[in-house]
């Protein structure tokens, strides 16, 4: 697969979405590994529903997460809800297979966001979403520099438990002290 190093890190890098990675990320988000942390593990992805997803998000601030030392497709991540009047959007990742796991991608990444948002798309505030279960990825979020804004109580059931969706953002007077 060919990529381009549009955001460059110490172990990743992110680059524009390869549409001939379709496969692989079929593979992820129908993983319950990976789509139990996303909320979307009650949905069936069709090769056909992620290529018309690809092709639509492309070009929509959507990254591949591409490891540095030998161009290995290992997540994906992106901005979503950008309101440029606001100057706020949301934003997200995955990294999809166990391997690739508590590596320090996830914190890299979103360095690389919080940069590209600030500094490129004129953000002011980026926030995200994750379920209460997923300590890893709040630890994760937390030391990036993300505070807790708020939680939507028991909005999340998954395998017969009711989960807090935890609201998290960062500023940027935050990012650049």
């Amino acid at each position: 697969m060919k990529y381009y190093r549009k955001l460059v890190g110490k172990k990743v890098y992110l680059s524009p979405m390869n549409a001939e990675d379709v496969e692989v990320y079929i593979k992820w988000l129908n993983d319950f590994a990976v789509t139990d942390g996303l909320g979307t593990s009650n949905k069936i992805v069709s090769l056909e529903d992620e290529k018309e997803w690809i092709s639509q998000n492309s070009n929509q601030y959507q990254f591949a997460i591409v490891r540095l030392e030998d161009d290995q497709l290992i997540g994906n991540c992106g901005f979503h809800a950008i309101d440029h009047l606001r100057q706020c959007s949301d934003v997200g990742l995955f990294i999809g297979d166990e391997e690739n796991r508590n590596k320090g991608y996830g914190k890299e990444v979103l360095n690389l966001l919080l940069d590209y948002g600030f500094y490129y798309m004129n953000l002011n505030n980026i926030m995200l979403k994750v379920f209460s279960f997923n300590e890893r990825a709040i630890n994760c979020y937390k030391n990036v520099g993300f505070k807790e804004i708020g939680r939507r109580r028991q909005s999340y059931y998954l395998k017969g438990k009711f989960y807090d969706e935890v609201f998290m953002d960062k500023l940027r007077d935050e990012h650049f002290m």
